[in-house]
């Protein structure tokens, strides 16, 4: 395994010295889901929703969140960001909406806690839209599907998500 680089000598916390790494095109997926009740996904699906629209307002909030993820995770670099999208998909059989969210950057390090953060806020915020109508949605299944560029090259998933988490 890797040494874990956030950590001096001493064994006190750092920021990662970035500073000579060559700019690399660097692109981060990740992935998450929210499971919710009928009632709720019926108003996501039919777009239906007193507060306007859901999915809507969770993009722009993740977009929000991958620009301020230095903001909130400790050590964490500032990244300018050259593309942020996420997108969504309904699963009816799951009663569940997966979110993906795809960072691209060209710069000296990745973009994985980009994309892990905007997929998290992304959810946060459906949850919090939907909460009136039902309080026991579960978040989960958020996790890393892919990332190219720098040092470590590209990485793949071998993750094997439960069906019942």
């Amino acid at each position: 395994m890797s040494e874990l680089n956030h950590f001096d000598a001493a064994g006190n916390a750092i920021m990662v010295d970035v500073g000579g790494k060559t700019l690399t095109e660097r692109v981060a997926v990740a992935s998450g889901k929210i499971f919710v009740g009928a009632e709720v996904f019926s108003t996501i699906e039919s777009g239906s929703s007193a507060k306007g629209d859901i999915l809507g307002v969770a993009r722009i909030a993740g977009i929000m969140a991958a620009k301020k993820t230095s903001d909130v995770i400790p050590l964490c670099h500032s990244i300018p960001i050259s593309h942020c999208s996420l997108n969504f998909e309904l699963l009816p059989a799951e009663r569940a909406v997966k979110v993906v969210a795809t960072i691209k950057t060209t710069w000296t390090t990745g973009v994985e806690m980009e994309a892990l953060y905007a997929v998290t806020v992304s959810l946060l915020t459906i949850y919090d839209m939907c909460k009136a109508v039902d309080k026991s949605m579960a978040i989960g299944e958020i996790h890393l599907e892919q990332k190219i560029g720098g040092k470590s090259g590209k990485f793949v998933s071998p993750r094997l998500i439960p069906k019942n988490f």
